[in-house]
């Protein structure tokens, strides 16, 4: 190769000296592309398992059926390789895609000199084609039977290898065990941890399950939803109370934020007159890591004209619910140690009722809940108002002691933390908002949003004070509420974090093992 020379000298027992000798042989000796051109009539390896009959293969082998051999399906599969046997005139390959493994049998007696000798030299982890019919062992394991023989299609190898594979994989196969290496080689976690494979292949199905639902929605919850997609760099950071990441753009010459929410611009569509929108699409924070916590992370929003937080809740427990029937096939499903029940429907408790029930005293009692903040060690728990301080408190004292094993609606919060959110008729100090709550994470969070221009624009000034520049929504999105002049029709807005839902219907405890490329510290 054009930089052969710059490699290091091979030596005795090298691995990746071994690989890159076979990978000459493959030009120089059988002349073939070592990393492959386009192949087609290739089914998956799910999809030619599928296709055997053991009745038919049976008959096959039954005495005076020898030409039945001939009508067993005839495949072509494509696979990386992860077990390896040659034991003489035949050798045994096993192939791995996205839906799984089957066993290749490459007999010297069946196919021709160039193919068995390709079977023989083949690497664990090298991608690998075979074309055959499909049989089984003496120990009945389902085989794709490689042959070269009349009736195989012209110039359509027996076996190849369609891409050498430098690298070896892990050690022994016994795959890639450390958390922190799985995430940073996850092309190589994919192949070799099954179960890694079938997370992400799940969590698609669970996108297109949720996309499906909202513009085809069960009838008796309305008309469906419209997707759009919204600005990723954004001129004022709005939609949520998160530190944001900034950019800068150079052609006109200002900073911008990577969006922490796209709700303001999902509003200013129900104004332009489209009655249900969502979008499914990444948010960017600037915080911290942790199990529940990555920086860049992926919502569903989706807002509803003439629409309230009753309405967001019937759609996100019957959501909820069609994912966990449908894709992962149960209602009770395993997380951790815990065992959930999305049973419809989801309990709902009071925002204010439950802290009383946890706490034993009321949500307004100022004294008793500085007491109780101070003794949680909350920092200035003095010099915070009253609501804040009391979210604070809940979330130490209330979050705790929800049902894990239930998702459960908190209905009913404090107003003055909740600036974007229509207040109670008969109680203007109650916002209309709920939070979803499974296995002790926040789930999911709605409002009856608000769309009187003048008392947003006075939640703005008011949640703006004090704020530092750097911090979110430091600056006031003046154009949405223009655009609520212009006149929002009431509604309902939801949001739902997928990545937290992937991992409830995965039974996955990290965020980081739902996510493909979680962020990582760079390796020095």
């Amino acid at each position: 190769m054009a930089d052969e020379q710059n490699q290091p000298a091979p030596h005795a027992g090298d691995p990746i000296a071994d690989r890159r000798k076979k990978l000459h042989r493959l030009t120089e000796e059988f002349g073939i592309d070592p990393f492959g051109q386009r192949i087609d009539g290739l089914v998956t390896l799910a999809d030619a398992r599928g296709l055997f009959d053991a009745n038919a293969d049976a008959a096959t082998k039954a005495p005076g059926f020898a030409a039945a051999a001939d009508q067993r399906p005839l495949v072509r599969v494509a696979g990386r390789i992860v077990l390896h046997r040659d034991i003489g005139k035949l050798v045994f390959l096993t192939l791995r895609d996205h839906t799984g493994d089957i066993q290749v049998g490459v007999s010297a007696k069946a196919v021709d000199e160039k193919s068995i000798k390709l079977a023989k030299i083949a690497d664990l982890g090298d991608i690998a084609v075979a074309y055959g019919r499909l049989g089984t062992t003496k120990t009945g394991e389902i085989t794709v039977w490689a042959e070269t023989a009349k009736g195989a299609e012209p110039g359509v190898p027996a076996f190849t290898i369609a891409t050498k594979s430098l690298a070896p994989p892990p050690e022994k196969w016994h795959g890639l065990q450390d958390p922190e290496l799985r995430y940073r080689k996850r092309y190589v976690d994919l192949y070799v941890n099954p179960d890694v494979m079938a997370t992400f292949v799940k969590r698609s199905r669970i996108v297109k399950r949720i996309r499906d639902f909202l513009t085809t929605p069960p009838a008796d919850l309305g008309a469906g939803f419209i997707e759009v997609e919204t600005p990723m760099m954004q001129p004022v950071a709005g939609g949520a109370a998160a530190r944001p990441f900034t950019t800068h753009h150079n052609a006109l010459d200002i900073g911008l934020f990577l969006r922490i929410a796209p709700e303001l611009y999902l509003k200013r569509l129900l104004v332009g007159g489209i009655p249900r929108v969502f979008e499914i699409n990444r948010n960017f924070r600037n915080e911290g890591l942790s199990q529940r916590h990555n920086p860049e992370f992926t919502m569903l929003e989706l807002y509803q004209a003439f629409g309230d937080y009753h309405a967001m809740m019937a759609i996100t427990e019957r959501l909820i619910h069609a994912v966990a029937m449908e894709v992962v096939g149960a209602a009770t499903l395993p997380f951790g140690d815990l065992t959930i029940d999305y049973t419809l429907p989801f309990p709902r408790v009071k925002y204010h009722e439950v802290f009383e029930a946890v706490n034993g005293f009321a949500s307004s009692d100022h004294d008793r809940l500085l007491a109780l903040a101070r003794s949680l060690h909350i920092e200035n728990a003095a010099a915070k108002d009253h609501d804040v301080l009391l979210s604070e408190v809940w979330e130490h004292t209330v979050e705790p002691k929800l049902d894990p094993s239930r998702p459960t609606f908190v209905i009913d919060y404090p107003a003055a933390i909740c600036p974007l959110t229509k207040r109670k008729a008969d109680n203007p100090a109650v916002a209309e908002r709920f939070e979803l709550y499974v296995a002790g994470m926040e789930l999911a969070n709605a409002y009856t949003e608000l769309n009187d221009p003048d008392t947003q624009l006075a939640n703005f000034q008011q949640q703006l004070a004090g704020q530092k520049e750097e911090e979110s929504m430091a600056k006031m999105d003046m154009d949405f509420v223009d655009a609520l002049r212009v006149g929002m029709p009431p509604a309902g807005g939801l949001g739902v974090g997928i990545d937290r839902l992937v991992m409830l219907m995965t039974n996955s405890r990290s965020i980081r093992d739902v996510i493909l490329f979680p962020l990582m510290r760079p390796v020095e």
